[in-house]
């Protein structure tokens, strides 16, 4: 696939074939997001990359304990509820999903359950934790850097027919992901990525959020007309 056939077309896969995915096809995937550009070429981040028992074991862990109302223990830095035009486009992929699934705004037990797919990580055969090193905690420089990966990661994977769907909801609960997943102290969970063979027939798959314009998003400064 042609670079622009890759960013254009990728979008967010919520639905999951059974499929298994071969781990040198994965190794293939992360090499190549590997390329990534980072600060002062630190390279900072790691892969956990879970399947099977384990991963089954994080997603009742995930349930479990948001149903019981323990508490979020992402270890990244929020900002609390978005605002204003951020909320805006929150509400309008919501709207854009619910609508594709033929869920009503006001169904409250549909809306829990597309929740718990995501604690569930979209039931996805493979979970990708990504993670930097303690070390260089405190700062955004790591957080920004892995960012970069996880951008390069996705579009590695759907150049290679995988689908992927960015989850913080998967590592809402910490201490279940580090446990299941063998992560040590001396690593910060920073993201995890959903990653499988998509699933054509699942109507979310076939969302394309709105993007903001060219004219919306830059400013060009000392051009010519």
């Amino acid at each position: 696939m042609q670079y622009d056939e890759v960013v254009l077309g990728r979008r967010s896969i919520r639905g999951f074939e059974t499929e298994a995915v071969p781990k040198k096809l994965l190794r293939e995937v992360i090499e190549i997001a590997m390329r990534a550009p980072s600060s002062l070429n630190t390279q900072p981040w790691n892969f956990y990359v879970v399947t099977g028992e384990p991963l089954d074991r994080i997603r009742a862990g995930n349930v479990e304990r948001n149903l019981a109302g323990v508490p979020d223990s992402r270890e990244f830095r929020g900002h609390g509820a978005y605002k204003g035009v951020h909320r805006e486009r929150q509400k309008e992929v919501a709207g854009q999903l619910f609508e594709a699934m033929g869920i009503p705004w006001d169904d409250k037990a549909k809306r829990q359950d597309w929740v718990l797919r995501g604690f569930r990580q979209f039931d996805a055969p493979v979970s990708v934790v990504i993670t930097y090193d303690r070390s260089i905690h405190g700062g955004d420089i790591a957080p920004f850097d892995c960012g970069a990966v996880t951008n390069a990661l996705v579009n590695a994977a759907w150049s290679r027919g995988l689908g992927c769907v960015v989850n913080s909801q998967g590592i809402m609960q910490s201490p279940v992901v580090r446990e299941h997943a063998g992560i040590p102290e001396d690593q910060v969970i920073m993201i995890c990525v959903a990653m499988g063979f998509p699933d054509h027939t699942f109507p979310a798959n076939a969302v394309v959020p709105n993007r903001k314009s060219v004219d919306d998003a830059a400013v060009f400064v000392g051009f010519d007309e």
